[in-house]
């Protein structure tokens, strides 16, 4: 084989090879810039009564345990909360994704949907792949 025929094959591979990552990072912080206006990627926040928390733990606990699709059956099973008292609202991810909006004034499920952006997230940094 001729080496100029060798290094244009061995170019054609490499390009193959680093292009993939690029565009998987291109596509994921598209869709990570868009994710407050597309409800798929991220579920849009729902409007609560209170302004200030006025539930318990326990208030919180058992709403995010009447949603089965969560998964939600001990507090390891939580990902995270995230209070918004300007919204009168509550958000709790769970680990396999779900997210509940739970009314911070009487503890009503606002909303319940799955959470892909965190998701997306995890592909765009590379964590997905594993710890590096």
């Amino acid at each position: 084989m001729q080496p100029r025929i060798f290094w244009r094959k061995v170019h054609y591979w490499i390009s193959i090879v680093t292009a993939a990552p690029l565009l998987v990072i291109l596509g994921t912080g598209l869709l990570l810039q868009v994710k407050k206006d597309v409800h798929w990627i991220q579920p849009r926040e729902q409007r609560g009564r209170g302004v200030a928390p006025e539930i318990s733990f326990e208030q919180i606990f058992a709403a995010c345990m009447a949603v089965p699709q969560t998964g939600i059956e001990q507090w390891s099973d939580i990902h995270r909360m995230d209070l918004r008292p300007s919204r009168g609202l509550l958000k709790v991810v769970s680990r396999s994704g779900w997210e509940v909006q739970i009314d911070i004034a009487d503890g009503r499920v606002l909303q319940t949907a799955y959470r892909r952006s965190d998701w997306i997230e995890s592909l765009h940094d590379g964590s997905w792949f594993g710890g590096f």
